[in-house]
């Protein structure tokens, strides 16, 4: 299993990772809608803008405002193909498999847990 905590340590390193951050509006739509619901986003999210092998827009098909999912993955470099092949190692040109999918969602949820504790 993933540390994802190490994981996020080493993406504060970034100063363009690290200057993300959830709004007051944000926290709100959370607390509104709660964890479950907005993991759900995150994964209709990944599935529809990250998994396909191909994608025509990589590096444009995550808005950087709009949904507390969206800013968490610029947040976590899972925004596009591109930073997670840098990032985290994760092959561009393929389809993503549901372990990565899942890290993918799990990491974008510790960095959302994080920023409303």
């Amino acid at each position: 299993m993933k540390n994802y905590q190490n994981i996020l340590q080493n993406l504060q390193k970034s100063t363009f990772r690290n200057h993300f951050r959830l709004k007051e509006k944000d926290i709100e739509y959370i607390e509104q809608k709660g964890l479950e619901t907005i993991k759900k986003h995150a994964y209709d999210f990944i599935k529809k803008r990250l998994a396909p092998a191909i994608i025509n827009n990589d590096g444009k098909q995550t808005p950087m405002k709009g949904h507390p999912v969206f800013i968490a993955q610029h947040a976590t470099a899972t925004c596009c193909r591109s930073c997670l092949e840098k990032w985290h190692h994760i092959e561009k040109d393929k389809e993503l498999n549901d372990y990565e999918i899942e890290f993918i969602v799990n990491l974008i949820m510790s960095w959302i847990e994080n920023q409303i504790k």
